[in-house]
């Protein structure tokens, strides 16, 4: 067996039967991603290949830094050819980091290009990948449809004009952008320089006098509303952990209006305002039938100076270490015991807490819908072979991998689409090797095959609603 051939990762003849016949073709869901939805509306033609791979990517950064690469080439204002060359000087560096894998897997799906990124070919494989930029089949609009995209949900703020995904519906190109709606910066009232001026802009965008906390649930209602309309059917939290405190409208209301008048909250008051604004969200989505997705556990922006220096999203952020069972139950029951618990993914960052979240999610599945609390797909610094071996070792021991959405990219970048193929070549072996050590019975392949299916698209399909 060869790098990267047809039978990459795929260990044994049923891995492969059930990888070629069944996940290899189907359709790509993206129900989550950060992919620039003007990018999409104008169809965007990327200059060269540093502007499409390296722009943004803060995972090639990290692995640049560390292998001694001075800033300039990274986020810097080093020449383009220079950006890449620094990267193909780093490539052979991150021999056994996902990195490898999916370096040399974008460079062959969607450009063709087998060839091993190394100093010695970076002047071809950037001039190759280049002038294949510049033709229609490369814009951003002809990869996407080049590498079998169906469905691709943006994240998105409330104030978001929404102006690019309406564009992209009205030119009906064969790929549905849809909007995710993601109101963290509404919940940040620890943050006054961030928290007022934002309450200014959804004024604006709503319409709505923000002057109460009634006031500023209306507001994001109407924004909910207008995502609704445009066919968003998700929303997204980014937090370090569940907040649950117990807490009174009164006590919210108060809390509130401190903060309009610039006053100092304790942190008690902050934990009760974000433990509030969790529940009045979750509950907009509940009534409109759509799903709530919470990625828990990143400790972010832990270099003060690269932060000061670079801003957010940037390569400094890590795995975290956060108090999760106890909130998250408080919050799912708090819900749930009105009967008002939307269809919820958890995405877990630390791999030690895997069984807590495959556990929590069996607590609150009540018959309605398949799957309802989903254990989500390998997040971030975990989203590579080992990390989605142990999300679905564990999501298979404490509750039913046949129900599961499967993957998303979570990504920048419109080169990112093979890590869906690197996640069904993953999933294709498990239960490959399952069956070969007769662990699974040989007899139940037409199962399998269509388990395998449903995991890469048809779950995702019924569950979102789309």
């Amino acid at each position: 067996m060869s790098f990267l051939d047809d039978n990459f990762l795929l260990q044994t003849e049923t891995a492969q039967q059930l990888y070629h016949a069944h996940a290899k073709h189907m359709p790509i869901i993206d129900y989550h991603c950060h992919l620039s939805p003007k990018d999409i509306a104008e169809d965007r033609r990327f200059k060269n290949l540093t502007e499409i791979w390296l722009e943004g990517d803060h995972y090639k950064w990290r692995a640049m830094r560390t292998n001694g690469i001075p800033e300039k080439y990274c986020t810097g204002d080093a020449d383009d050819y220079a950006k890449f060359e620094k990267w193909a000087q780093t490539v052979p560096y991150t021999v056994r980091n996902p990195l490898y894998h999916w370096t040399h897997m974008e460079l062959k799906k969607p450009f063709g290009i087998e060839k091993i990124l190394k100093p010695e070919t970076a002047r071809e494989i950037y001039d190759d990948c280049t002038a294949m930029l510049q033709t229609n089949a490369f814009s951003v609009r002809g990869i996407l449809q080049k590498m079998n995209v169906e469905i691709i949900c943006t994240t998105d703020d409330p104030i978001d004009s929404l102006e690019y995904h309406q564009k992209i519906k009205a030119d009906n190109f064969g790929v549905q952008v849809l909007p995710t709606f993601r109101a963290d910066k509404a919940m940040a009232i620890e943050l006054p320089e961030v928290f007022l001026p934002y309450l200014q802009k959804l004024e604006e965008a709503s319409g709505v006098s923000i002057g109460t906390f009634q006031q500023l649930l209306d507001a994001l209602k109407q924004r909910h509303d207008f995502f609704h309309e445009l066919g968003g059917r998700l929303s997204d939290h980014g937090l370090e952990t569940i907040y649950a405190e117990e807490y009174t409208e009164a006590e919210v209301k108060a809390i509130f209006e401190k903060a309009l008048n610039k006053q100092q909250l304790s942190q008690e008051e902050v934990l009760k305002f974000k433990s509030a604004m969790l529940v009045e969200l979750a509950l907009l989505d509940h009534a409109k039938g759509w799903t709530q997705q919470f990625h828990l556990g990143a400790l972010r922006n832990n270099n003060t100076r690269m932060m000061r220096e670079l801003g957010p999203d940037t390569g400094f952020d890590s795995i975290g270490d956060f108090d999760v069972a106890r909130p998250l139950s408080r919050f799912m029951d708090k819900l749930d015991n009105s009967d008002q618990l939307a269809k919820t993914i958890l995405y877990n960052l630390n791999p030690s807490q895997n069984e807590l979240y495959a556990t929590m999610i069996g607590n609150f599945n009540d018959g309605s819908t398949p799957g309802k609390i989903q254990f989500g797909s390998a997040w971030w610094f975990l989203d590579q072979k080992d990390g989605m071996e142990k999300q679905m070792n564990a999501l298979s021991n404490m509750g039913l991998l046949s129900r599961f959405v499967g993957m998303l990219t979570d990504s920048r970048s419109f080169l990112s689409y093979p890590r869906h193929e690197y996640f069904r070549r993953i999933l294709c072996n498990l239960i490959g090797n399952d069956v070969e050590s007769g662990e699974l019975p040989a007899s139940e392949m037409e199962w399998y095959g269509q388990m395998v299916e449903n995991i890469c698209y048809n779950n995702a399909k019924n569950y979102f609603n789309f």
